[in-house]
């Protein structure tokens, strides 16, 4: 256990059942924050399975990387939904859930009897969440969606190109993450309303409506007015030199955020006189030509001395860090962001930490990863399925576990 994690207490969560009834990375990201927080998260599974089961898997492995973190502090039930017995165990589950999460498209939850409709009325205190590409009401409600249609449909491919040239998406899951993340603090509002109305509700999380405010936050620009006053565009994240810089030995963010801040870099190079030109009144509006000037300067010292240095002025720094030798940065060496636990079936692995500190409750891996099914028996058990019925429904594979 890191040391940023209290030894005991009560999770903020503790009580709280939620079912995963999601797949790939948003709607499981979303219900790992809440299985980190305490909750009692179920993962109903089909048959086959999370096909992000095995991504980045090794091949002696039933469960790869990517699983590893993001299915901890969950149970896995697998159930074909498509048959009786399977629906009729999910809905057994679902009623006594706090709140259900899914990624499923609409029409595939009319389909099999699965809206907010068909299960408010036997479980009224029910958090219903469904998050899919688009808006329900909208014509592209069915439309299939992955992260990069909504970094597409979003704006951020756009930022990249008037940035970069090229339609480029971000190199990173950007939207899976931050409508997970979105999806988990709207489950949590939900759930304090109940505890003031006695009632449950149905939250909607449209990723595509949610990227485009995400992107709009500071991108909204001119057309923040009507009439528009200008174009959209942050223009200090929009200039082509905005990047980090090359040291003597790497690169480093160096970051002069004011004309103060210029003033002692200058200084610091030995060239004041770059500054020409440059007032306070001024200073941000010609935010490109200072990411010019700042280039042809700060490969004269190493990234240690420009930490020193950044550091005396109050000036933002950070040394860009090598993903690969994360592990071995000052700054995460303790292990309490990549903290190697051991997994029963995959041995040692990194468990990626809660990056949230809590004084007096608890956070962080309970249980990890579980391979399929491996908790369908005794979940089911625990709402009076004996074990004939357990192996009716699951055709006797994960009856024994």
């Amino acid at each position: 256990m890191s040391h940023s994690t209290p030894a005991s207490g009560t999770r903020p969560l503790d009580g709280l059942r939620v079912i995963d009834l999601a797949s790939v990375i948003m709607g499981p990201y979303a219900c790992q924050i809440l299985g980190d927080l305490g909750a009692d998260v179920i993962k109903i599974e089909s048959p086959a399975g999370d096909v992000m089961r095995h991504v980045h898997r090794r091949d002696a492995d039933t469960i790869g990387a990517l699983a590893l973190n993001i299915n901890r502090n969950k149970r896995s039930v697998r159930l074909d939904l498509k048959t009786p017995e399977g629906k009729e165990a999910a809905l057994a589950l679902i009623g006594t859930a706090d709140a259900l999460i899914t990624n499923m498209r609409p029409r595939a939850l009319r389909k099999l009897g699965l809206t907010y409709d068909d299960l408010a009325e036997s479980n009224p205190r029910l958090v219903y969440c469904n998050a899919q590409g688009f808006r329900s009401d909208s014509p592209a409600a069915d439309y299939a969606a992955y992260d990069e249609v909504i970094q597409a449909a979003s704006g951020m491919v756009d930022l990249m190109r008037r940035v970069t040239g090229q339609p480029y998406y971000v190199p990173t899951a950007m939207a899976d993450k931050v409508c997970g993340m979105t999806i988990a603090y709207a489950v949590l509002a939900a759930l304090l309303g109940r505890e003031r109305t006695g009632k449950g509700q149905h939250v909607e999380v449209p990723m595509a409506d949610t990227m485009f405010a995400f992107t709009l936050v500071e991108h909204i620009g001119g057309q923040a007015y009507e009439p528009p006053a200008g174009p959209v565009g942050f223009p200090r994240s929009l200039e082509p030199g905005h990047a980090a810089f090359p040291t003597k030995d790497g690169y480093a963010c160096v970051l002069p955020y004011t004309y103060r801040d210029a003033e002692a870099f200058f200084a610091f190079v030995g060239h004041p006189e770059a500054l020409e030109g440059f007032t306070p009144e001024n200073f941000q509006s010609r935010i490109g030509r200072l990411y010019e000037l700042l280039a042809q300067y700060t490969d004269g010292h190493t990234t240690a001395e420009w930490e020193e240095f950044c550091s005396r002025h109050s000036i933002p720094f950070a040394p860009v860090m090598n993903l690969d030798h994360a592990g071995e940065h000052p700054y995460w060496a303790d292990g309490h962001m990549l903290d190697v636990q051991r997994h029963p079936h995959v041995g040692a692995y990194r468990v990626i930490g809660d990056p949230v500190r809590y004084s007096g409750s608890p956070s962080g891996v309970r249980r990890p990863c579980p391979e399929l099914g491996e908790d369908t028996a005794s979940v089911l058990a625990e709402i009076g399925y004996t074990p004939e019925q357990v192996a009716a429904v699951t055709g006797g594979a994960d009856a024994e576990r």
